[in-house]
């Protein structure tokens, strides 16, 4: 029997200059046998992307950006879906069959579930990712209306969102841009009484694309690591990360690169300042003081 499409998950797929890797993610996304809305959202891009998608697939819908948004773009995506759960993918991952149903089921029962993270298996030898590794042994405390460990960060394209729960906590915050903007998210879901939980079970595959800056991604996480502490948590904290990470300048070109674009950053940050409940805090100073695997 040819399996039933599931019309409860949207897939979001940004992307950026990387026409012949989306492509083929696409060819995956869309021999799903849930058969989802796939929404592509094209981040400015000059490779002749939105030709080439438009001609391989008319059936997806393409929203075309014209500047660079980053991890912001998935926001106006998840606008753009009309189902109850958002699944997110980048040009270089996809959801392993059946996945997507299995992850609304959990949401179908969860009503406090936020996020689902996924078990995310990199690469041609499939190796589960390190950071997964990681949240399914997560030092939070369990609960029972949850599918699985909770969690306080996840990996954007191996997750599911409830969509109107994404869109009250506001999506992902622009001034971030890209990399490590999942944290933000995840403690102000936790603020609002939110779940964000791993799921085992729920599988999503990730190709990293070889065209990636490495020195640029290395600031950026710097960076991205400390504007999240000064929107967020208290001030001691925030006095000691800024400590931390200018005596990384003294030696570091990533860490001194990274606390210039904090610093022209902080006005906008300090907008944007809400500090976490104490309970939350709690949480967190709990995932740090945890031994790294």
């Amino acid at each position: 029997m040819e399996p039933e499409p599931d019309p409860r998950t949207s897939v979001v797929v940004i992307t950026r200059d990387r026409c012949h890797e989306l492509i083929a993610t696409l060819a995956q996304l869309t021999a799903l046998p849930e058969q989802p809305l796939v929404v592509v959202v094209d981040n400015g891009s000059t490779d002749g992307t939105l030709e080439a998608v438009r001609s391989a697939f008319p059936e997806i819908q393409v929203v075309p950006l014209d500047r660079n948004l980053g991890a912001a773009a998935r926001n106006v995506g998840v606008r753009a879906a009309r189902t109850p759960y958002v699944a997110f993918a980048d040009d270089d991952s996809w959801w392993a069959p059946g996945a997507l149903s299995l992850a609304a089921d959990h949401f179908d029962v969860a009503p406090r579930l936020a996020v689902l993270q996924a078990r995310i298996l990199v690469g041609e030898d499939e190796r589960v990712d390190p950071m997964c590794t990681e949240m399914a042994a997560s030092p939070l405390p369990r609960h029972i209306d949850l599918p699985g460990p909770s969690l306080l960060g996840f990996i954007a394209c191996g997750a599911v969102v409830r969509r109107q729960a994404f869109l009250d906590l506001g999506g992902f915050d622009d001034l971030l841009f890209f990399l490590g903007e999942e944290m933000v998210l995840a403690q102000d879901a936790a603020a609002a009484g939110w779940g964000v939980a791993y799921v085992d079970e729920v599988v999503a595959h990730h190709h990293p694309s070889p065209i990636r800056d490495v020195a640029a991604r290395r600031r950026r996480v710097i960076r991205n690591d400390l504007l999240s502490m000064w929107m967020r948590r208290p001030y001691p904290v925030v006095v000691r990360a800024t400590a931390s990470v200018g005596a990384q300048a003294l030696v570091s070109s990533a860490a001194r690169g990274a606390l210039a674009e904090a610093a022209r950053r902080w006005p906008e940050a300090r907008k944007r300042r809400r500090v976490l409940p104490p309970r939350v805090e709690r949480l967190v100073r709990l995932l740090e003081a945890a031994p790294s695997s």
